[in-house]
């Protein structure tokens, strides 16, 4: 039987990373803002969270996995934004809030759209910083994040620099965004390969990623019980972002975590095969330890929260780096 949230909070290794990040601030969390977007088959909208107090806060985008929107992740993007950053949740066409699924002849190009989505974000993030009360001249908008779950990590990726090879075995267009300086990769597809389904190569073209050229600071996380129907591979799949991606240099894997990684989309979510709320509380605490030190290198929080995970936290999962 999995831990509830509020015994998960008292857990040796959970008390340990709160001595890292420490135990953050209120939030206020604003939805929808609308940002202009051009085009687009519906509206952009946005919700953004950010702590009540503090400066110099960066941004954190947050791309969500097939079908969710921004009321979802909660049990991540409210404890980013208790810790200091300023997190922006798009939604995108995939969403149910906008019903366009598989059979939609404008699914083929979702996968562009969403990068497109996150693009608009860096680009209106002054629109984003007055949408919230209070928050007007305490955002360092050089300093941005981007952090994605499933689909959501494909998206980031091709922002820190992965590129979507052709039918022909060809890179294509290099879309890095160097105002992303780091990222985190959440139970993210790896490469296509003859173990691809069907399925996948029907619907999910784009899922043919090359990694050679994702060079920006990145964490991969992965579950060693996801098993995807995407593929035949086992959930050795979603690591290899880290095993072949130069910038992919931490690789924390969490015991016992299928897709939904204990449970980050939301609690007692329909989406959720493996509901741990201590699993999510040590991932949400590593994301933070490992964004600091990646936006600021002085910052000693990923080294300390590894140990800390190491010495304690064994049985949650375990950190790599190359």
């Amino acid at each position: 039987m999995s831990t509830t949230p509020a015994t998960a909070i008292g857990t040796p290794i959970v008390r340990a990373l709160d001595d890292v990040v420490g135990h953050g601030e209120p939030v206020v969390s604003v939805a929808p803002v609308t940002l202009d977007s051009p085009g687009r088959a519906r509206p952009l909208e946005v919700r953004v969270s950010a702590p009540v107090t503090g400066t110099d806060l960066p941004v954190l985008l947050f791309s969500h996995g097939n079908g969710w929107s921004y009321d979802g992740y909660a049990p991540l993007t409210a404890f980013w934004a208790s810790r200091g950053f300023v997190v922006v949740q798009p939604t995108h066409l995939d969403s149910r809030r906008d019903g366009i699924a598989f059979d939609d002849p404008r699914f083929g190009q979702v996968w562009a759209r969403r990068r497109e989505d996150l693009v608009s974000v860096l680009d209106q993030l002054g629109t984003v910083e007055d949408a919230v009360p209070g928050l007007a001249g305490r955002v360092d908008r050089d300093v941005v994040a981007a952090a994605g779950h499933s689909w959501g990590g494909q998206t980031v990726q091709m922002l820190l620099g992965a590129r979507v090879l052709d039918e022909a075995g060809r890179p294509g267009p290099d879309w890095t965004d160097r105002r992303v300086r780091a990222g985190v990769l959440l139970a993210t597809a790896g490469l296509a390969g003859d173990e691809l389904q069907p399925f996948a190569r029907e619907h999910f073209p784009f899922m043919n990623p090359s990694f050679a050229e994702l060079t920006t600071p990145t964490l991969v996380v992965a579950g060693d019980a996801d098993q995807s129907q995407l593929t035949s591979r086992g959930p050795d799949w979603f690591t290899d972002a880290y095993t072949h991606a130069p910038g992919a240099t931490d690789l924390l894997t969490l015991s016992g975590a299928a897709h939904g990684l204990g449970g980050i989309s939301g609690w007692e979510a329909a989406e959720t095969t493996d509901e741990n709320p201590e699993r999510v509380a040590v991932l949400a605490r590593l994301t933070t330890a490992y964004l600091r030190t990646a936006l600021d290198p002085a910052d000693p929080s990923w080294a300390r929260a590894s140990t800390a995970l190491a010495d304690v936290g064994g049985s949650v999962g375990h950190v790599e780096s190359k």
